[in-house]
């Protein structure tokens, strides 16, 4: 039946219609075949069946190849205040609810269209916020939707310090969105003098360089991953490579290893992971290393044979569909190269935070390696993200993070 609306509507194909059906957010301008009124760029737009049946309202985006995203699939909500109010309402009482309180300390709030809004992400650092906005109806929105948060937060008894805005992402151009990063003027309030933050995960304390670190500070996706690996690591000696901030390896150390070192090809990055070494008081137990993985893990095979658990969590190898294989490639090698390395009943972590390398891929590329390495592996886990990042059912993307725990056997 169609419904009578206020807000301009496109009808769309069929097969969005399916695609919307299903549970994905989006709707693509070809998918697009009439529209009715004049959708503002960030306004409201409803979204029609081809025979008008209703199908949601979301946020409209005349730049961007994503034409409407989102944001309910009920004709009779009104996005008034109470609205907003009671979305992140929901979004904070399902961290409390999934998470331990000591794991809130720091967290993401908000994960895009997971927690059905588009285009933000919104982290949770200690006392910090670190927020993202990546469509423009969530630019025009924010000014109402950050200082609720901030509220509910600190009614909740979080000490909020501060919003901090990563918008320095490419992303934001294709929105028509300009790129900056800077405070967020919270009603009545100065900005705070550093956008440095301490946090606490599993026990190891952080430094977070909101302003500069890597997309919002800091990668919370992992955090259960990494004390899957603190299980294992007791009394073994652990590679951790690419190990960016040393997250991984400060576990390990954690854990009871008995040496762990960690590497990465970035001298800054390994320098922030000394830091937090000497943060956590480990420097007896953890070594930092510069180096490219890619060129180590060879040399490390002419060498006599010293890891017993090696750590794998590199970057998304690739960010689009036309790289996958080359991405691929580059997976096999380094987990062909760790499985070469490993003693037999030694021990492998190797994740992909790439939703372009699909679970079917990455796993055919981890057989493809073991085969080659002339090793069989015995899995000990198979994980994802941490429930911070839900999985929304009918998003892909939403699905990112393949972690494997194995023994090579």
């Amino acid at each position: 039946m169609k419904t009578e609306r206020a807000f301009p509507a496109v009808t769309v194909t069929p097969k969005s219609e399916a695609a919307i059906r299903r549970g994905h957010p989006w709707v693509y301008g070809a998918e697009i075949t009439n529209a009715s009124g004049t959708p503002e760029n960030g306004g409201y737009v409803d979204v029609l069946g081809k025979k008008g049946q209703y199908l949601g309202t979301g946020f409209f985006s005349e730049a961007s190849k994503i034409r409407v995203r989102l944001l309910t699939r009920n004709a009779n909500d009104h996005f008034d205040r109470a609205f907003w109010k009671r979305k992140l309402q929901w979004a904070w009482d399902y961290r409390k609810t999934v998470m331990e309180p000591e794991d809130l300390n720091a967290c993401r709030v908000i994960f895009g269209e997971a927690d059905a809004f588009p285009g933000l992400t919104v982290d949770k650092f200690h006392d910090l916020l670190s927020v993202q906005v990546l469509s423009v109806g969530m630019e025009r929105v924010k000014e109402e939707l950050l200082p609720m948060l901030v509220q509910i937060l600190r009614e909740d008894g979080q000490e909020i310090r501060g919003v901090y805005e990563r918008n320095d992402a490419a992303l934001r151009e294709k929105e028509g969105l300009r790129q900056y990063k800077g405070w967020f003027p919270l009603p009545g309030e100065p900005a705070p003098e550093t956008a440095m933050s301490e946090i606490v995960e599993n026990g190891v304390k952080y430094l977070v360089d909101v302003e500069n670190g890597q997309k919002t500070g800091f990668f919370l996706d992992q955090k259960y991953n990494r004390r899957a690996v603190a299980r294992l690591a007791k009394g073994r000696t652990v590679l951790d490579c690419f190990t960016h901030t040393g997250s991984f390896a400060l576990n390990a150390a954690l854990g009871g290893a008995a040496h762990v070192t960690a590497v990465d090809v970035s001298e800054a990055a390994v320098e922030l992971a000394r830091a937090n070494v000497e943060r956590n008081r480990l420097g007896r137990v953890v070594e930092c290393m510069a180096a490219n993985v890619f060129d180590l893990l060879p040399a490390l095979e002419k060498e006599p044979s010293r890891y017993d658990f090696i750590i794998l969590d590199p970057p998304a190898f690739t960010k689009s569909r036309k790289t996958v294989h080359n991405a691929l490639a580059g997976y096999k090698e380094i987990n062909y190269r760790a499985m070469k390395l490993l003693p037999r009943g030694g021990y492998l972590a190797t994740c992909s935070c790439s939703h372009f390398a699909s679970e079917d891929k990455f796993t055919a590329m981890l057989q493809d390696a073991a085969k080659d390495a002339c090793v069989r592996l015995r899995q000990i886990e198979a994980r994802q993200q941490s429930c911070d990042h839900p999985i929304l059912w009918g998003v892909e993307e939403t699905n990112y993070l393949k972690f494997y725990l194995f023994q090579v056997v």
